[in-house]
């Protein structure tokens, strides 16, 4: 039987400050040298890879009439055979307000109608990984994690730092080169305790300091300089959040990196693949359990020999930008299929795999060119309560949101609804 032991008491009850060797009953991870608290199971995590610009309209889709297990694969989605029963296609699905074909990525996880509020030229809401990071972010260091693509202003999406969007609908921040997030994720903080947790009451002080005198001028605000004052309330407050995740973590060591630090400087294909090496190392180590990841457009294609823009590639015809588009979407399945092995190979305590517990998504709020319908959507993983290894022809117009419904739900997330979803995706639900 296992004891359940807490190190601190112990500690304090053996009446000196003793080192413990690695026991596992404390939470020791024999694969990794520093301390990791163990779920009692392996948690499910969720995973969403964007690009900007869409696929390929005639080679990546399977055919439409062509549903079921027993589907053919397309050409440009090939490279996944071998993770077919793992996976599932899904067609006819879009966000009813999408209007901006170059904003690919910023209402792909939320659906928002950019033009909700009154008097504002843009307005979104919450992105399906946040509402999965409220739960699953309690017991990690990093609720979520964020990943960008360096030449986020030349890939088609819109505003924005990231895929994720807060609850007021404000971008999340993220990491946008390997050397960055490896880290953020297992480099120590050479600064001593105290003057870490030092810095942390600084940062408290200066926020109470600004609290007191944004409240002094709240009498006599019209309604609309009201509502921005209470935005800017919630943002001292998901600061207060934030730091107060931060004290929780101060004295926790950081796990050991189960893979090398990447070179700096990584672009297109070899920076994707160490950006995949390390959300596996990520949700491994259980750093987090929620990762989004906006793949790069430019850099991928010039590493695959093309000069042609990415925003060009994607205004396709017969020719050298058509066929440029193609061999972008095979490099993507590639990857992908390379992401999938890498999950199925490391194994959790009890003998299961990372992907057996992990859905992952990759697609796009774009079909093709500036077409806004049937955006591509890839769904993948172990989860038991999703159908996978079939290709599933939506009715037209079924919102994107019933698929990550689909997936919040099938992954444990206590969720009713997500933006404009009417419901799950019924033949995708177990």
């Amino acid at each position: 039987m296992k004891t359940n032991i807490n190190r601190r008491h112990f500690l304090r009850g053996a009446g000196a400050m003793i080192t413990l060797p690695a026991l596992e009953s404390l939470g020791y991870d024999s694969r990794l040298s520093s301390r990791v608290q163990k779920p009692a199971t392996p948690p499910n995590r969720l995973l969403f890879m964007s690009i900007g610009f869409g696929v390929t309209d005639k080679t990546w889709f399977p055919n439409i009439n062509d549903t079921g297990s027993d589907y053919k694969l397309s050409k440009g989605l090939k490279p996944l055979e071998r993770h077919k029963n793992d996976m599932a296609i899904i067609q006819g699905c879009q966000h009813q307000y999408s209007n901006e074909a170059h904003w690919g990525s910023t209402f792909w996880l939320t659906g928002a109608n950019r033009y909700a509020v009154p008097g504002q030229k843009f307005h979104n809401t919450i992105s399906a990984d946040q509402v999965a990071a409220r739960q699953f972010g309690k017991n990690t260091r990093f609720s979520s994690i964020q990943i960008d693509s360096k030449r986020a202003n030349n890939e088609g999406h819109g505003p924005g730092l990231s895929l994720a969007w807060n609850d007021q609908g404000k971008p999340v921040a993220g990491l946008d080169s390997a050397d960055k997030l490896f880290h953020a994720l297992f480099s120590e903080d050479t600064l001593p305790l105290p003057e870490r947790q030092k810095a942390i009451a600084k940062k408290r002080s200066v926020l109470d300091a600004v609290l007191t005198d944004a409240k002094g001028i709240q009498r006599g605000l019209s309604k609309g300089d009201t509502d921005k004052l209470n935005e800017y309330y919630q943002s001292i407050r998901d600061i207060e959040v934030r730091l107060a995740k931060d004290e929780k973590w101060l004295d926790v060591p950081k796990t050991a990196a189960p893979l090398s630090e990447p070179r700096a400087g990584l672009e297109g294909i070899d920076e994707i693949k160490v950006m995949y090496d390390l959300m596996v190392a990520a949700i491994q180590t259980d750093n987090t359990r929620v990762l989004t990841y906006r793949l790069p457009g430019q850099a991928l294609l010039n590493s695959l020999g093309y000069e042609v823009s990415s925003h060009n590639v994607s205004h396709y015809s017969p020719g050298d930008r058509e066929e440029a588009s193609k061999q972008r979407d095979l490099a993507h399945s590639k990857l992908l299929a390379g992401l999938m092995d890498k999950l199925k190979a490391v194994k959790e305590p009890d003998g299961s795999s990372l992907f057996d517990h992990t859905l992952l998504a990759f697609g796009s709020n774009i079909r093709s060119i500036h077409h806004l319908d049937n955006c591509p959507t890839l769904i993948a993983g172990g989860n038991k309560n999703l159908k996978l290894g079939q290709h599933i022809a939506a009715k037209k117009d079924t919102p994107l949101n019933n698929v990550w419904l689909s997936m919040l739900q099938a992954s444990g997330v206590k969720v009713n609804s997500h933006g404009d979803s009417t419901g799950t995706i019924k033949e995708l639900m177990a």
